[in-house]
């Protein structure tokens, strides 16, 4: 018989897609780094897309500083910090992401509001060159899916994905289903999540999603708290982490994500629900307008010296 059993509908019915091998990350800023390396280390291809060949080169020297603080900490070897590295790509060039079985948007403006325009046009460039398999995703976190998604001629592709920071410590991902997002895509996520060593938490659509709103209300409270004179900085993070069990105190978190985006993340949430608990505390603002955005800059509620917290007084100075 010349019939293959490709040619019956029972063998047409459930053709498993492959593995996951290769992830876009666009925007590679403190975050993307964070995932790209998560994503990585599991032994997934990466190709990361960022501004210039200078900005890359950068990149490059920040991932390799980050692996090395891991090996002096006992939790890398040399030939893992390689092989990691190795399956990590940089580029400018939309192209190179072509083969890419998922892609996430995670860039970092700078600029106040929600850069949706900016996040829409990269979705649009997007699908112009990857497979119409691909999911195009985002690491939203005020943001709405859905509408990212509004750009795309193929809507049920898009899916979020909010990472937790810290990326490599947190065991979970909030993964977030769109008004037109498909049932094969959404199960795709919840592959690469199981290949990434991560839990998924189902969220329904909502600005801010779970952890987002959490985090900036506990950010404003310790802030509040702060202006009372209640307690110092160090003392409000070391209080929180003993009774919470989390990693960072909230100063250190907002530190740690950039106070900048932090206060995005307030005015787009404030702007959504019109809740006073989402107003940005003064400091955060007198803070940002200082240029002192955290880590990134080497001063925010703490001061830094080669990325570790040395002491406090920049958020004195300025509190006073």
């Amino acid at each position: 018989m010349s019939e293959s059993l490709a040619d019956f509908s029972l063998g047409k019915s459930i053709q498993p897609k492959g593995i996951i091998q290769k992830v876009g990350v666009i925007g590679c800023g403190a975050v993307g780094q964070e995932i790209t390396r998560a994503i990585s280390q599991y032994g997934i291809d990466v190709v990361f897309l960022d501004m210039d060949e200078e900005r890359i080169k950068l990149i490059y020297k920040q991932l390799e500083e980050q692996l090395d603080d891991v090996i002096n900490h006992w939790g890398l070897t040399p030939g893992e910090k390689r092989a990691i590295m190795s399956r990590i790509k940089g580029t400018t060039d939309y192209n190179d992401l072509a083969d890419c079985d998922i892609v996430i948007e995670s860039i970092s403006s700078r600029k106040r509001g929600t850069s949706i325009e900016i996040r829409k046009e990269i979705f649009m460039k997007l699908e112009e060159v990857v497979r119409e398999d691909a999911i195009i995703s985002s690491n939203i976190a005020t943001l709405m899916i859905s509408d990212l998604a509004t750009v795309l001629k193929h809507p049920e592709r898009a899916i979020g994905i909010h990472f937790i920071l810290p990326v490599d410590r947190s065991h979970v991902i909030e993964v977030v289903r769109g008004i037109n997002s498909s049932e094969e895509a959404y199960q795709q996520v919840i592959k690469f999540a199981g290949m990434i060593n991560k839990r998924i938490i189902r969220v329904n659509e909502s600005p801010g999603n779970i952890v987002t709103r959490m985090l900036v209300t506990t950010i404003n409270e310790a802030c509040e708290i702060l202006m009372e004179g209640v307690a110092s900085v160090a003392d409000i993070d070391t209080a929180m982490k003993e009774s919470s069990g989390n990693i960072y105190g909230p100063f250190e978190m907002a530190d740690r994500i950039g106070l900048d985006k932090i206060l995005k993340y307030m005015d787009n949430l404030y702007q959504e629900f019109g809740d006073k608990k989402y107003k940005p505390s003064p400091i955060i603002k007198r803070l940002v307008r200082a240029n002192y955005y955290g880590r990134i800059t080497n001063r925010g509620f703490y001061n830094y010296e080669s990325g570790r917290a040395v002491d406090q007084t920049v958020a004195c100075a300025v509190i006073k």
